[in-house]
């Protein structure tokens, strides 16, 4: 079936996609650890399946960065920026809201998206994906080894015995999967981009997740353990669980049609029009150490004219990390992200910026579910944010366990401070401290 491919631009990179079908919905198939848009039609129950799909929606298909006929990697990618290349593609073909489905790996950037951008997201339906790789996928003992048979075997399509173990008599399916591992990713890519697959812990935002959940996971799936799908529909409120037989792990493995059924049935019966007033964000306090004081030292004047050099270039890292101003707080802000590697490296900007100036600033960074409330924002995230912010010392910027998951493998320089209680939580919160320039002793 001949599909036209275009590229979206997401940041310096190019974004392969596809689009098939005109029904009335728009469903992206955000796909696992590696994918190729034009081998999916060289395999013909994979193509049924995307017809079958393409039947009852506008079908968005894309190939992830580093894989496929999108742009390879220059760094080891991010969920934050994988989430970007979803958001990248719907608005280059002019989706304002759809249903996201993802795919394994795929899943755990789709639950992202889907708390973050929830008027964005219609419904979220997810196969055979996980919340920690360690707990339902491989175990830290076991990865290495499966490393280093990737690296021996990559491209002979040997891996289908862990991916779909039904298949591997047939020959003619795994010479397809062999093509598919070479023209997926190079071996060097596949290693690089499980490394970072292998960080993923996303269970501290299933609840969250407010949009319509479909979870659909095989029961003796051989290469996601199924406790992982159940996990995720007890933790994601109002999921929709369906266990179907089988233990292959590439679902177009097996029989699809029942996975089209349900999801078809699922989405065309969704009607969830109310705009959202609760959605995932992160949160970022920054405060001048010692304003009151310095204030009465300078004066009034100097200190306003001092103050309003401090509020330019904050805003001016705001912006630049794509992050919106909330408000003010005399000698501080309150803002908000769409990820949370934007906001850290945000906070670490204004520290670095600022203490040249003599302005010692000390910053609180906490990812959670916060309320829109018109122009404000509430909720215990952004009660818990300040409370960091208010246990960092100057040139601190400290951020909470769920940032430190979220930006596993953005190469941010983070260490333990230490076990702290935070009124209104139960248990205490471990704390994590970047390394800013400040804090490492150097100059900007």
């Amino acid at each position: 079936m001949p599909v036209d491919t275009h590229y979206a631009r997401s940041g310096d990179l190019r974004i392969a996609y596809q689009v098939v079908g005109q029904g009335p919905l728009d469903l992206v198939f955000v796909p696992g650890f590696i994918s190729n848009l034009d081998l999916y039609w060289d395999e013909p129950n994979m193509a049924h399946f995307l017809s079958l799909l393409s039947a009852f929606s506008r079908l968005i298909l894309f190939d992830k960065r580093g894989t496929g006929l999108s742009d390879r990697l220059r760094g080891l990618p991010t969920l934050e920026e994988r989430m970007d290349d979803v958001r990248a593609v719907m608005d280059a073909v002019g989706s304002k809201r759809a249903a996201l489905f993802g795919i394994s790996e795929g899943g755990a950037m789709s639950m992202l998206f889907a708390a973050t951008y929830p008027e964005r997201t219609q419904a979220l339906i997810l196969y055979g994906t996980y919340a920690d790789f360690h707990t339902w996928v491989l175990p830290p003992d076991r990865f290495e080894l499966f490393l280093e048979k990737i690296d021996q075997s990559w491209g002979q399509g040997d891996s289908l015995s862990a991916f779909a173990p039904t298949r591997i008599t047939d020959e003619r399916f795994k010479q397809w999967w062999a093509r598919f591992e070479r023209l997926g990713a190079s071996p060097s890519a596949v290693i690089a981009l499980m490394r970072m697959n292998s960080q993923i812990d996303v269970r501290r935002i299933l609840p969250t997740i407010s949009v319509p959940t479909l979870v659909l996971h095989r029961a003796g799936d051989t290469r996601v353990n199924v406790e992982g799908g159940r996990y995720l529909a007890t933790n994601i409120l109002g999921a929709k669980y369906v266990e179907l037989p089988g233990v292959d792990h590439v679902m177009w493995a097996g029989n699809v049609d029942p996975l089209a059924d349900e999801i078809e049935e699922f989405l065309t019966g969704t009607h969830h029009e109310s705009e959202p007033d609760r959605v995932l964000a992160t949160v970022l306090f920054t405060d001048i150490v010692d304003s009151t004081r310095k204030a009465e030292a300078m004066g009034d004047r100097s200190w306003h004219a001092l103050l309003g050099e401090h509020d330019r270039i904050a805003r001016d890292a705001i912006d630049r990390f794509r992050g919106r101003e909330i408000k003010t707080l005399g000698d501080g802000f309150l803002a908000i992200f769409d990820g949370p590697a934007r906001a850290v490296r945000c906070a670490s900007a204004i520290v670095d910026a600022l203490h040249p100036l003599s302005l010692n600033v000390r910053c609180g960074v906490h990812t959670g579910e916060i309320e829109m409330k018109g122009d404000d924002i509430g909720g215990i995230a952004v009660h818990i944010a300040a409370r960091i912010a208010s246990l960092a010392e100057g040139g601190d910027v400290l951020v909470s366990r769920t940032v430190r998951d979220l930006v596993a493998g953005s190469n941010l320089p983070l260490e333990k401070r230490g076990e702290f209680a935070l009124k209104g939580l139960s248990e205490r919160m471990p704390l994590y401290a970047v390394a800013t320039l400040r804090r490492m002793g150097m100059r900007t």
